[in-house]
């Protein structure tokens, strides 16, 4: 049977959703499971829209104890970025402003939210539980290391082209991941590069941030123009899951040797990483998907679509999807629907209101 592409304002959905469950049919399960030897389809709904005048959601986190979810903003003017704390119901119930400096990726722990400021170059944090007046900390500065080594790749009639990475030495810090010991690994986009803080939950600040990694796979002179980007640790904490957005490439570093090599290609803007069980899942932000990929890389499950702009001028489906947060049984995706290009054939600049949609995980 066929997997049918419906949109959420379409009460056939839920009809056809219910039966397929009965079948045997569960949106988490890869199609494998079913007897299929394709990726297994599912939709993504609107869930909240952000409020009037606040764009570009970008890293999205959470609170698994109370269901609140954090929204960061990437915009660079002349609105302001924004903080936004979000209830299970989808209300906005607290903003914290941040100015001109755009904000990437977020995460949770200890009470706390992280915050990557891309426009500051730094990692921060801020209680869980903010207000407009609450202060923001910085942990870390990310240093300035300049581009990676040139990278050398094959062609097929046995050339090979030679890329040299250029840098003005701007830190962009994008995704980040904790593991169980409370180390933090952050990606920069920029400047190719993975670094470390230790125990970054309860180290004195201004924390020691250690570099990792400065690999010539982590730049990219592709586009969009960022490089190393959303971060993901597997169960065990052995492999370090890296997106490479320009690349559409998702690699694997081994981080008993810090060995990069590719773990899954052809993924147009692969850019938001989470691990949950045995699916590495990533938000293609050129594509309008979030894929679900298996222990070999290959997609067992493919989520949204671009389904064109509401009524009230937000996406419908998945537009530029940047990054995603599972809470209970659904996962929650930033829409950031950025043009890039400024291009008539972008349906981003139709974008007047923004939202975070999701789909059911379990």
């Amino acid at each position: 049977m066929a997997w049918l592409f419906i949109t959420e304002e379409n009460a056939m959905k839920r009809f056809l959703l219910a039966i397929f469950a009965a079948m045997g049919f569960a949106a988490s399960q890869p199609a494998a499971a079913n007897g299929h030897f394709g990726p297994f389809y599912e939709a993504a709904d609107t869930w909240t829209l952000l409020p009037e005048g606040i764009r570009y959601p970008e890293g999205i986190a959470a609170n698994p104890d109370t269901g609140d979810i954090f929204v960061g903003t990437f915009d660079f003017g002349p609105n302001t970025n924004k903080l936004l704390r979000i209830d299970r119901h989808g209300n906005t119930t607290a903003q914290k402003d941040f100015g001109g400096a755009p904000l990437l990726g977020l995460g949770f722990s200890g009470g706390k939210v992280y915050v990557l400021n891309f426009g500051a170059g730094s990692v921060q944090r801020i209680d869980a539980n903010f207000t407009d007046t609450t202060a923001v900390e910085t942990i870390a500065t990310l240093p300035s290391i300049g581009a990676p080594a040139n990278r050398t790749t094959g062609n097929p009639d046995t050339s090979s082209d030679t890329i040299m990475f250029g840098s003005t030495g701007k830190a962009a810090p994008n995704g980040l991941v904790f593991d169980h010991a409370g180390n933090m690994y952050v990606s920069d986009s920029f400047q190719g590069a993975i670094f470390r803080i230790a125990n970054a939950t309860t180290c004195a600040t201004p924390c020691a941030i250690t570099l990792v990694s400065h690999d010539p796979l982590l730049a990219t002179a592709g586009f969009p123009p960022f490089g190393a980007n959303g971060l993901a640790l597997n169960a065990a904490e052995t492999v370090l899951y890296i997106a490479n957005t320009g690349d559409n490439a998702v690699l694997q570093m081994d981080l008993s040797t810090n060995a990069i090599t590719t773990f899954a290609s052809s993924i147009h803007g692969a850019d938001g990483l989470l691990f949950d069980g045995t699916l590495l899942w990533v938000a293609a932000n050129q594509g309008d998907w979030v894929l679900g990929l298996d222990s070999n890389g290959r997609q067992a499950v493919k989520v949204g679509f671009f389904e064109g702009i509401h009524r009230n001028g937000s996406p419908r489906g998945l537009l530029f999807p940047a990054s995603m947060v599972i809470v209970g049984h659904f996962m929650y995706v930033t829409n950031l629907a950025l043009p890039l290009t400024g291009g008539a054939d972008e349906p981003e600049k139709d974008v007047t209101r923004w939202n975070v949609a999701r789909f059911r995980v379990r």
